[in-house]
């Protein structure tokens, strides 16, 4: 496959079931050949979207000593900010080209959860960037369960079976700037190539180049959605739930030709995560005499914990 396929979540939701086995088929399909699709009919306004925008490129602009404020220590960068160089993907030494925000569940009528995570962080700077922030954060988190409806169907599961996992889940709101690159890159490239952790990430600002997919033959194909979509692929949980029948591709970000070095880059990719009790045992009927099994029992949270580390966020 040498390019992204397109759904369109209105089909998911309509009250045809042709269309909604349709969407099921085609989302499903997509995700066992290439681990990619650009989904249409979400529930981000563009008026959301313009907003989110602004207020991310504002908080970027800070001065660094007010952004540093933010960086908060000893939570693996799970809440705020989290400076420039940071994070590397696993397997690497150079730092990734990127500071990144953070923002996390709101979690609603569960003490216990509430004392698992950090919470929030407020910007003083900039209170719309809060409000606008928390707001796409649910409109992203509502698109999600749809999605993993149709896939809980595409597996031959309930399709409610994800709900149960993902309500509180400790999921994650990540706007990110790639800065301009004043210099030659010794080995470093804006996100170096990596697989995601969580079930699925959902990526806005995918509309120009610099992200990139690998695909079944090791080529690296330009990953581009229309400016009305979002880019949604499979992490690492999901793979290892559906015994990887549902692929958890590699991907990057390059970085751009030298006469764009000057300019930023934003996008802003929500990880779908369940609560950290979730087992990701391979599902019974995933696993065949084709198909052994391929992963070790654990759970969401362990998991998560083991890959931070691999990322340079937590210190063993």
């Amino acid at each position: 496959m040498n390019a992204i396929p397109s759904v369109d979540l209105r089909d998911y939701l309509s009250s045809d079931p042709k269309k909604k086995q349709k969407f099921v088929s085609e989302i499903g399909g997509a995700f066992e050949d290439i681990g990619f699709v650009a989904l249409s009919g979400h529930f981000l306004s563009d008026e959301l979207i313009e907003t989110l925008y602004s207020e991310i490129k504002k908080f970027f602009a800070l001065p660094q000593e007010v952004k540093d404020k933010y960086e908060i220590k000893g939570i693996g960068g799970q809440r705020g900010y989290t400076s420039f160089g940071k994070e590397h993907a696993k397997g690497r030494k150079e730092g990734d080209l990127k500071e990144f925000w953070h923002f996390g569940q709101y979690v609603e009528d569960d003490p216990k959860l509430q004392e698992e995570y950090p919470p929030n962080v407020e910007v003083k700077e900039l209170p719309e960037f809060n409000e606008v922030g928390k707001e796409t954060y649910k409109m992203l988190e509502k698109t999600a369960k749809y999605v993993l409806r149709a896939l809980a169907l595409h597996l031959q599961l309930e399709e409610t079976y994800f709900d149960q996992y993902i309500k509180n889940g400790n999921s994650i709101l990540r706007p990110i700037h790639y800065p301009p690159i004043t210099e030659e890159p010794k080995n470093a490239v804006r996100a170096a190539a990596h697989g995601d952790i969580n079930l699925i990430t959902l990526l806005m600002g995918a509309h120009g180049k610099g992200l990139q997919v690998m695909n079944h033959k090791g080529e690296w194909i330009d990953a581009i959605a229309r400016p009305d979509q979002l880019m949604i692929n499979v992490g690492d949980m999901l793979s290892r739930l559906s015994n990887n029948s549902l692929k958890s591709t590699i991907h990057q970000v390059v970085n751009p030709p030298r006469e764009l070095w000057g300019s930023s880059r934003y996008s802003i990719p929500f990880f779908m995560h369940p609560i950290s009790e979730m087992p990701l045992n391979c599902l019974e009927h995933c696993i065949d005499e084709d198909h052994p099994k391929l992963y070790e029992d654990i759970t969401a949270g362990e998991f998560l914990h083991e890959r931070l580390i691999d990322l340079g966020l937590i210190k063993k």
